[in-house]
C-alpha cells in the first residue's frame, strides 16, 4: 500500500516476499481484542462486556496481575455469559502464579463454562516487583522460560483422561487425574507473549497465536523501550519464522498497542511520545505498539503493518477502546458469525 503511516514523514514499510507462509499471514482478516481487568459490579461489569462487543471487538481479555483487579476466571466466564458470541481470553496467564494442574482445571473450566469461546495465553512472567511483593521468587528469564516449557506441556496432557506421571526440572507429578475436558478440541488455542528469542522460539513451536512484545528488562523492572521499534519486531518475527517451520503459516500474530491518538496532528502527539518511549519522533510513527493518526490514517496503517510483519490480531487497552472502534468501523470489521467462531490454528 502507498502513502504514509498514520501522517507520519516516514517510509512505506516494504511488502514482504512471495513466501506462500507469509501471503497467509497478510490475508489473514483482523481480529481486535480489547484488554480490561478492573474490577467493577457485576452489572456493570456484563454491560461492559456487551459493549466491547457491540463495538465491533472480537475478543475481551484480561492480565494476570496482583492488586484490585477481578480474577480471572470468574470475570471471563461471566463476560461470555453477557455477550453471544465474544471470545474471551488471558493475555496471559502468568506461569509462575499457579502449579500447571491447577491452571489445566482452570482452562478447561472456563473453556466449557463459555461454551468453547476461551483463548489460553500464557507468560514466563516480567514484574520482578510484583513477584517481589508477593514472595515469589523471580529467577532469571532462561529458567523463567523453562519453566513455562514444562508446565504448557504438563497442562495439554492434563486434558486427556489418561493419569499424568510427569518428571522435571520444575515439576514432578505421579498418576495425577487430568482435568475435565475442554469444549474445544483438543484444547482451546494457545498463545503465548513475550519478546526474548527463547520464548518467542518455544511460541513458534507450540503457540496458536503469537503476542510479540518488547522484551523485559533483565532486572525485572518493565519492558525495553528500544525492543519497540520496527527492526526489532523484524528481527522477532525472523526469529519465529525459523522455529516454526512448516507452521508458520498458521500461527496468528498480535501485538498489544499501548497507545492510540486520532489527531490531524499527528507529529504534535508524538513528540511526547518519543520522549516516552526514548525514540526519535519519526520512529514513534513505526513501532508497532502506537497508533496515531486521523481515523483512516490509523487504518491504513494497520493494513501496512499487517502486510509487513503479519500483525492481524490488534489487542488495546480499555482506555482506548472508542478510538480504536472507529477503526475497527472504518475497516468494516462489525461481528460476524465468521469472525467470531474459531479460529482456524492448523490443529485439524
Amino acid at each position: 500500500m502507498a502513502g504514509t503511516s498514520a501522517g507520519g514523514p516516514h517510509r512505506t514499510l516494504p511488502q514482504r516476499g512471495s513466501d506462500p507462509r507469509e501471503r497467509a499471514l497478510t490475508q489473514r482478516p483482523f481480529r481486535f481484542g480489547l484488554s480490561a481487568s478492573r474490577a467493577r459490579p457485576k452489572t456493570e461489569w456484563m454491560a461492559f462486556a456487551r459493549h466491547v462487543e457491540d463495538s465491533g471487538y472480537q475478543t475481551l481479555v484480561m492480565p494476570d496481575h496482583f492488586g484490585p483487579r477481578f480474577a480471572l476466571a470468574p470475570a471471563l466466564v461471566l463476560a461470555a455469559e453477557a455477550t453471544s458470541q465474544l471470545r474471551v481470553g488471558s493475555l496471559v496467564y502468568d506461569n509462575d502464579f499457579r502449579h500447571p494442574a491447577l491452571l489445566a482445571q482452570e482452562v478447561a473450566s472456563i473453556d466449557l463454562l463459555t461454551d468453547g469461546r476461551f483463548e489460553f495465553g500464557l507468560g514466563a512472567g516480567w514484574l520482578k516487583s510484583e513477584y517481589d511483593s508477593a514472595g515469589i521468587p523471580f529467577d532469571e528469564g532462561a529458567t523463567r522460560v523453562e519453566r513455562l516449557a514444562q508446565a504448557l506441556q504438563i497442562v495439554k496432557a492434563l486434558f486427556s483422561a489418561t493419569p499424568l506421571t510427569y518428571e522435571g526440572r520444575f515439576h514432578h507429578l505421579t498418576a495425577l487425574t487430568g482435568s475435565a475436558k475442554p469444549k474445544q478440541e483438543p484444547y482451546p488455542p494457545v498463545l503465548i507473549g513475550g519478546g526474548g528469542r527463547r520464548l518467542l522460539t518455544l511460541a513458534a513451536k507450540e503457540a496458536d497465536i503469537i503476542s510479540i512484545m518488547p522484551r523485559s528488562r533483565r532486572d525485572g523492572s518493565g519492558l525495553e523501550d528500544a525492543d519497540a521499534s520496527p527492526a526489532a519486531f523484524t528481527r522477532k518475527l525472523a526469529w519465529i519464522r525459523e522455529a516454526a517451520g512448516g507452521r508458520f503459516s498458521a500461527i496468528e500474530l498480535n501485538t498489544l498497542v499501548q497507545t492510540i491518538v486520532i489527531t490531524d496532528q499527528p507529529r504534535d502527539a508524538a513528540a511526547p511520545l518519543a520522549k516516552e518511549y526514548t525514540m526519535e519522533v519519526d520512529h514513534v510513527f513505526e513501532t508497532p505498539l502506537v497508533l496515531i493518526g486521523s481515523v483512516g490514517q490509523i487504518a491504513e496503517t494497520l493494513e501496512q503493518r499487517r502486510e509487513h510483519f503479519g500483525l492481524s490480531y490488534i489487542t488495546v487497552f480499555e482506555k482506548d477502546l472508542e478510538s480504536m472502534a472507529k477503526v475497527i468501523d472504518r475497516l468494516g470489521r462489525r461481528p460476524s458469525a465468521a469472525a467470531q467462531g474459531e479460529i482456524d490454528d492448523g490443529r485439524g
